[in-house]
């Protein structure tokens, strides 16, 4: 790969992702400042993307694997989210931000699957090339967080100009859009939705070991809903000053892990790391849940910090295995069905009961934060316990 075309690629990752951490991670915070908004409308909010999850593969497999170039789609529909964050950020109530946010998520989640389309069809050897374009994303995702903790808005209830700065940024991501490499369409035969929906990698479901694992992805993102919709919300309410800047540095362990998995992987196993992984996600909790401004800040720092492994050692390690399990024939089937039951059946599930549990802790204008990351935990604790009696004398290891 040449260096203009590296340099493209890596402007378009950081792009893409700095858009979505310039507001997902503070949306809760600025619904609750801005519309007093209930658990129950900020779970709405968050399943959006989940909603988004679902739908994507219908706009890749009809559209964009068929009849136009990403690269023209990629433009096309970042263009369109930019005018609906500026609306988003214009709304005066719950009820008006609602419509855009959710036509928003239906449009950006096919992207993510787009910007991977086209940096793998510029690579020649993508398992060596797409880390160090990837990364990019990471950092932008860290930079938007960065920003946002040192201007302050968190601070002085100014999260509304996030909205605006992404929808910017998506205006610049539309236009440059058009300006990478050409992308044309993979197939012109017709699909049918079992081929979109990639159903026919629903025979891995017959391996009793997979079927667990598929279980316990869909149940482990539960809990791990609470995190994303709620987090940056109780570390503003508690006081911790920059919070969406902090937040951050879970992102900066999430690429230091992504480089330890390699060797955890191929010391101790899969089944291990898939383990270590959701345990990782109950810590996390109990930290938030004992954790406070002051002498215990560094529990709320090192839960930040468990993001690396929360992340990695579970996700990224289970499609490591879902990729393994697939074979040569059920590959793309196989992601596209891991990623429809976790972003999408299991955050959606997640999302609903964060706002619904969320409601019933709310004491004046704060919440018991205490009794609600109690509960993820118990749950995260669950599905450990489940994945680790299901495999207990089995032996799931893969080459890594």
């Amino acid at each position: 790969m040449n260096t203009k075309t590296k340099l493209q690629l890596s402007t378009m990752m950081f792009l893409e992702f700095f858009i979505w951490g310039g507001w997902f991670v503070t949306m809760g915070t600025y619904l609750s400042q801005a519309f007093s908004a209930t658990g129950g409308q900020l779970a709405m909010a968050y399943e959006t993307q989940s909603i988004g999850a679902i739908v994507a593969p219908f706009i890749i497999g009809l559209i964009a694997d068929r009849y136009f170039s990403a690269q023209k789609i990629l433009g096309i529909l970042h263009l369109a989210g930019a005018f609906l964050l500026y609306q988003a950020a214009v709304s005066p109530d719950f009820n008006a931000f609602y419509p855009y946010i959710l036509i928003y998520m239906i449009l950006y989640m096919p992207t993510l699957a787009l910007v991977n389309s086209v940096a793998f069809r510029q690579m020649k050897d993508p398992s060596k090339e797409f880390a160090n374009i990837r990364v990019l994303g990471t950092i932008g995702w860290i930079v938007a967080g960065v920003l946002i903790g040192y201007l302050g808005w968190e601070s002085k209830n100014l999260l509304q100009n996030t909205f605006y700065f992404t929808a910017g940024a998506s205006v610049l991501l539309g236009l440059f859009s058009f300006t990478l490499p050409k992308t044309p369409p993979t197939s012109t035969e017709s699909a049918s939705i079992r081929d979109i929906l990639g159903l026919d990698a629903l025979s891995m479901l017959n391996d009793a070991r997979f079927l667990v694992f598929f279980i316990a992805s869909i149940l482990i993102c539960i809990p791990l809903a609470f995190y994303y919709q709620h987090a940056n919300q109780f570390l503003n309410e508690i006081g911790m000053e920059a919070a969406a800047g902090k937040m951050t540095l879970g992102q900066m362990s999430e690429v230091g892990f992504m480089l330890l998995l390699p060797l955890f992987l191929k010391r101790y196993g899969i089944k291990t790391t898939l383990l270590f992984g959701m345990i990782a996600w109950a810590l996390r909790y109990v930290l938030f849940a004992y954790g406070d401004v002051g002498a215990q800040s560094w529990m709320l720092i090192f839960g930040i910090l468990l993001h690396g492994i929360c992340y990695d050692f579970f996700f990224v390690s289970g499609q490591i295995y879902t990729d393994y399990k697939a074979g040569t024939k059920f590959k793309s089937a196989a992601q596209g069905l891991i990623t429809l039951a976790t972003y999408g059946l299991g955050m959606l599930i997640g999302f609903r009961s964060a706002g619904y549990i969320t409601d019933q802790y709310v004491m004046g204008e704060t919440h018991d934060w205490t009794q609600i990351w109690i509960l993820p935990a118990g749950f995260s604790v669950a599905v450990f316990l489940f994945l680790f009696l299901s495999f207990k004398n089995e032996k799931i290891e893969i080459e890594a």
